[in-house]
């Protein structure tokens, strides 16, 4: 699609803060039929060719009166790891990770790989009542590495559309910029650039690209491409000269790409 063409649609709580036990103060104390005591896991964890299972699993107190218990995984990346929830059982099973059936510690077993993100993960914990009613009650996190060898991210065929501006009025600019990561767009982490005024100033304020297919908010096309967009806009207020625009991009394990800096020109 041609960028006219883009621009023309463009225009028209933490209830589990640490790895001990805190309990969610919003309960009602009447109401509150259980108490946990511990939650796994809770550190670092490497990815093993040889057995990549994990247990994840919440102990609660002897006196506890609970039945049903479910917990949700969050990757780095924000998304719902599992696409759903993890149910966890007491039932004593080797293959839910369970060991004792019905002494109050409920468990299950999830199975990474060695392409998953690097990084943290939050596991959410819930109980369902006898209301039909899920409240959370722990919160717990641990951090993944999968093993590989972790590659700096490559950028290339950054473009401004147009890079010369005569400004009479509010004008939409293109901006795209293709990224390569070894270990895979997702662990790409943030894709953006800086604005250097024709003074050598600037903010430091990111202006961050997107690879998600909005092509009315971000003139990206297709998702998950490599290509990440982002449309700005200049107006009569912006400082005549030649901008300097810094790309770069950072994956997730901190190590920046290579820089590409794109000179634009306003007038």
């Amino acid at each position: 699609m041609k960028l006219k063409e883009i621009i023309a649609i463009v225009f028209i709580v933490i209830f589990f803060v640490s790895c001990e036990k805190e309990f969610d103060t919003v309960i009602d104390s009447q109401k509150q039929f259980y108490q946990v005591v511990s939650v796994s896991p809770k550190d670092s964890v490497l990815f093993n060719v040889q057995d990549s299972s994990l247990v994840v699993k919440i102990q609660f107190s002897p006196t506890s009166s609970v039945n049903s218990v479910y917990a949700e995984i969050i990757n780095p990346a924000g998304k719902n790891f599992l696409n759903g929830s993890l149910p966890l059982f007491d039932n004593g099973k080797s293959e839910n990770g369970d060991q004792t059936a019905n002494d109050k510690a409920f468990s299950n077993k999830i199975f990474m790989k060695g392409n998953d993100l690097n990084g943290n993960y939050d596991i959410k914990f819930y109980v369902n009542e006898n209301s039909n009613q899920s409240k959370l009650v722990a919160w717990s996190t641990f951090k993944y590495r999968n093993g590989q060898s972790n590659v700096a991210p490559v950028i290339s065929d950054a473009l401004v559309e147009p890079d010369t501006v005569v400004v009479t009025d509010t004008i939409a600019i293109l901006t795209s910029l293709r990224v390569f990561d070894d270990n895979g767009l997702n662990d790409i982490k943030e894709v953006y650039f800086i604005v250097y005024r024709p003074d050598g100033s600037t903010n430091g304020n990111k202006v961050f690209l997107y690879d998600d297919g909005n092509l009315t908010l971000n003139g990206d096309q297709t998702a998950g491409d490599g290509i990440y967009s982002r449309i700005i806009s200049v107006n009569q207020t912006n400082a005549k000269g030649t901008y300097r625009f810094e790309f770069k991009a950072f994956d997730r394990g901190g190590l920046q790409s290579n820089i590409i800096n794109y000179p634009v020109l306003i007038q």
